[in-house]
């Protein structure tokens, strides 16, 4: 089992930034993949980005690439998610997820789950 506890949103304004942290605890050594997902009120979940935990390899969703970073920091058990230039439509709850083999942007592979994090961006 693996206990994943959300932090760091919050509201901004559109064109500022925001880091999401997600700590990580319990069986983390078995941790292949953990990624960030986010819904919209009235919306599916969305892929946003995921990371491989051995080697840092990452995957970002083309709706946020080149503003959203996933990063790790193994030592912490935490992976995080770096937001530059927030727009409105950025609006969701976030939610970080793990697995213990699968590494991809489907929600439905990954096993764990955080509770989400609510971020608000105003125009």
């Amino acid at each position: 089992q693996v206990q994943l506890v959300e932090s760091g949103g919050g509201l901004v304004q559109a064109g500022d930034s925001l880091r999401l942290s997600c700590a990580a605890s319990g069986r983390t050594f078995s941790t292949y993949a953990m990624g960030w997902f986010r819904q919209a009120p009235g919306k599916e979940r969305e892929f946003v980005a995921a990371i491989k935990w051995s080697g840092g390899s990452t995957y970002t969703a083309n709706s946020v690439k080149g503003r959203f970073t996933i990063s790790r920091d193994s030592a912490k058990n935490t992976v995080y998610l770096q937001m530059n230039s927030l727009k409105p439509e950025d609006t969701a709850v976030y939610y970080c997820a793990a697995d213990f083999d699968y590494y991809g942007g489907s929600s439905r592979e990954y096993d764990y789950w955080g509770q989400g994090t609510q971020v608000t961006v105003s125009s």
